[in-house]
């Protein structure tokens, strides 16, 4: 089965905070990382990342780390900028660190698991979505995340259970205007096909007839080659007698 490449997003950026320098203090409050104290530093170091200056970002939530070296949340953020930068290894460490010192902290495991979904270990990334939802199960990207590990080993029925949970929890986790979604970035338009036509198959379920209408068009653009299975699988049932339905899918022939 061909790979499926997708850029799972694992926390939402924080942003709307205030920017500090390292280079000079801030004018106002004549501060430098070495006066300021570990809230000023972690917010200096979100609004670092929201502009994306990962490297600045790392910086202050070092800084931080040095006042405060067992806070969990500053491990978990400074693996997420460095992450952001690319450099991985480090990233891991800190997911790792931050895992350690909260056991049950969600985020640093969802993050590993990230990581592993990158490097195309899809088993372990799975392992490492799992642990997360079963600490929070309420949170959407968890479910994605572990739903795009499922699709990505060919195991689609435990992926749309997944992504089923992801929707009921967050309507909105798998389009462009969620924080917290992921975009797909499919390698090949029969993969493409067939994830839209397992979007569909969701919405079907949920009861999102627009959505699951949209899907089937997408699938169709890219040459989905059992789209007839409308007619048989259980989940579209109820729209058969929709009749932009059948101009989707024409019927099969009596």
């Amino acid at each position: 089965m061909k790979t499926l490449t997708m850029s799972i997003a694992v926390l939402a950026l924080l942003a709307g905070f205030r920017t500090y320098s390292l280079a000079e203090p801030d004018p106002d409050q004549g501060k430098t990382m070495a006066t300021m104290s570990v809230g000023e530093l972690e917010i200096a170091a979100d609004e670092a990342r929201a502009q994306k200056d990962y490297s600045l970002a790392i910086d202050y939530f070092r800084a931080a780390l040095r006042k405060e070296p067992k806070n969990a949340v500053l491990y978990n953020k400074l693996g997420m900028a460095e992450l952001k930068k690319g450099d991985t290894s480090p990233a891991r460490t800190h997911f790792q660190k931050s895992a350690k010192l909260d056991p049950k902290y969600s985020d640093p495991l969802n993050n590993i698991g990230a990581i592993e979904f990158g490097q195309k270990k899809l088993g372990s990334a799975a392992k490492y979505f799992k642990k997360a939802v079963a600490l929070d199960e309420t949170r959407a990207t968890f479910h994605v995340n572990l739903g795009a590990a499922w699709f990505g080993q060919g195991k689609v029925d435990r992926a749309i259970v997944e992504y089923t949970r992801a929707l009921q929890l967050d309507p909105l986790v798998l389009s462009s205007s969620s924080r917290t979604g992921v975009i797909a970035q499919i390698t090949s338009p029969e993969e493409r096909a067939r994830y839209s036509y397992m979007l569909a198959k969701i919405y079907a379920r949920l009861g999102d007839v627009e959505s699951c209408l949209r899907c089937l068009r997408k699938a169709k653009e890219d040459g989905y080659r059992e789209l007839a299975n409308v007619y048989k699988d259980a989940e579209f049932a109820g729209l058969r007698q929709d009749t932009r339905l059948s101009e989707v899918v024409p019927p099969p022939a009596k």
